[in-house]
């Protein structure tokens, strides 16, 4: 019986690649919650095509049956892009951290939003640089005092949600990867939706952020219903003090359209570059 024609579970999804994150990283509760949602959608792991750039975030990809790609430190958007755009029939699910998405990815980031391309990204957000040995991020909290930034930071911290918003995205949610069933669900609703989702996961770094294991009693169910009216949104999250859960915005917007599959054999590539 093949994978389409029986019922799937997490277990499907789960490669033989043990995760070598440290203990107590969010990024663990992320990666069971992805294993769930592809089980709950069912969609076959030979479907599924994971993009990662550089980061602990990024070595995700390894650990599930999908096929994935891991690449370089910020590119994960546009290669997924390009992917997504000419294989439409793959569920393309880009996976990424805080630096690589917001910092070296920053200009991708804001140009996925607004071509509004079908696919997800999911963003592990520990307001630090684990990989590197714990500098400042994009979205690190203004003064914090770390091993690598004694002075502390001088930068107000990003507000990704509310960027994404106003570039175009047209799903844009906060989850928390200490709830990876509510996650999933989460996963679940932003896989099916017709345009680019956007799912930043409060992910904590206890080795770096060892106070961010209290983020457990600081995250929040902030919005019952998501906001269509641009504006309202926005503004909604710029007031938002970075903790609080739930789809903040969902609203349909142009997007990219995808290649027809006419033109996404070789020989019609082919004939296309001899006229």
């Amino acid at each position: 019986m093949n994978a389409a024609a029986r019922v799937l579970t997490a277990k499907d999804y789960k490669s033989a690649h043990t995760p070598i994150w440290c203990p107590g990283c969010g990024d663990f509760g992320v990666l069971a919650a992805l294993e769930r949602g592809l089980a709950a959608l069912g969609t076959p792991p030979d479907q599924v095509a994971i993009v990662s750039g550089i980061g602990c975030s990024s070595r995700l990809p390894a650990y599930t049956t999908a096929y994935g790609f891991h690449g370089v430190h910020g590119r994960a958007l546009p290669l997924a892009t390009g992917l997504k755009l000419s294989r439409p029939d793959l569920e393309v699910i880009v996976v990424s951290g805080d630096g690589d998405a917001y910092s070296i990815g920053g200009n991708h980031f804001l140009h996925a939003c607004r071509r509004n391309v079908d696919l997800l990204c999911i963003v592990m957000d520990n307001h630090v640089y684990g990989m590197t040995k714990g500098q400042p991020s994009p979205t690190t909290e203004l003064g914090w005092h770390g091993s690598l930034a004694t002075a502390g930071t001088d930068v107000r911290p990003l507000n990704p949600l509310a960027l994404a918003i106003a570039a175009g995205a047209s799903y844009v949610a906060r989850g928390f990867s200490g709830d990876p069933n509510g996650l999933a669900k989460m996963i679940v609703e932003a896989v099916q939706w017709p345009g680019f989702a956007l799912i930043e996961v409060l992910s904590p770094c206890v080795t770096y952020r060892p106070e961010q294991a209290q983020w457990k009693d600081q995250v929040y169910r902030a919005v019952q219903q998501p906001f269509a009216d641009i504006p309202a949104a926005a503004r909604a999250l710029l007031e938002d003090d970075g903790f609080g859960l739930g789809v903040w915005f969902k609203g349909e917007r142009m997007h990219a359209r995808a290649a027809s599959r006419a033109r996404t054999t070789l020989a019609a590539i082919e004939q296309e570059f001899a006229r």
